[in-house]
Order: C-alpha cells, then sequence, then structure tokens
C-alpha cells in the first residue's frame, strides 16, 4: 500500500491529533516536543520514563512507517551550516515563544487558548515569509 500527498498527509496529521488527544485525555500532558524533550533531564523525580518513551516512540515510529509505506528518505539540499543556524534559531523561538509548533499549533489550538493561536498565527506568517524570501528572492 503506498500513499500519496495529500492522503498521507491527512493521514499523518489526523494520527498527531489523535496522539495529542489521547496524551492530553489519559496522561494530562500536552504534546509539545520542546517541553516533553527539555524536562527529559531536568524534569520532577518520577515524570522521566513517559517522555523517554514518547521521543522514542516517535523515531520508532517514523522509521516503521516509512519502512512499512515504502517512504524513501528526502535529500538534503541546503548546507549543514545553515540547518545548524536554522535549528538554533528554532530553539531560540522555542524558548521565547514558551513552547513548540506542536505545542502550539496542535495542541494549544485544540484548547482554544488565544496565546497558542497567536503563536501559531505568528509561526505560519513567518514560515510564509521566509519560503518567499527563500524561493523567490535570494
Amino acid at each position: 500500500m503506498e500513499f500519496t500527498f495529500p492522503w498521507a498527509s491527512l493521514l499523518g496529521g489526523m494520527l498527531l491529533g489523535v496522539s495529542a488527544t489521547l496524551l492530553l485525555l489519559f496522561n494530562g500532558k500536552i504534546a509539545g516536543i520542546s517541553g516533553i524533550v527539555g524536562r527529559i533531564y531536568k524534569g520532577r523525580k518520577g515524570d522521566t520514563s513517559w517522555r523517554i518513551l514518547f521521543v522514542l516512540g516517535m523515531i520508532l515510529g517514523g522509521v516503521v512507517s516509512a519502512k512499512a509505506l515504502n517512504i524513501a528518505p528526502v535529500a538534503m539540499v541546503v548546507s549543514t551550516p545553515l540547518v545548524l543556524v536554522a535549528g538554533l534559531l528554532v530553539g531560540i523561538g522555542t524558548k521565547l515563544g514558551n513552547g513548540c509548533t506542536s505545542g502550539h499549533g496542535i495542541c494549544g489550538m485544540g484548547r482554544l487558548s488565544k496565546r497558542s493561536i497567536a503563536a501559531t498565527m505568528t509561526f505560519m506568517a513567518v514560515a510564509m515569509a521566509t519560503t518567499t524570501i527563500m524561493l523567490h528572492v535570494l
């Protein structure tokens, strides 16, 4: 079975929404990746194992899904220094925005958080501007 755009994207989005909802309903936790990963080492005692399992599940779930659906890896067409700078900027933005795109965009908006709606609108506007500049200006 092979999924193509937009079906793979739709299925992935639905799985993200369901998994975030289940985590919130059954554990009372927000599926914001930066918060989950950031608190693996400095979280409360007894609050680490689910975080590690969550991250491992994301990694293994991606690998297993790619193998099962016969999805080839995507080649990077940008330089390593650019990826490192972009990652650093994302980390800084995550810290300043008190959360990442998954936390605000999936979980926060699902809870109708005004702060998350504003953050997601900002993420999207910056992403559109960056894409426009990278594809049409530079």
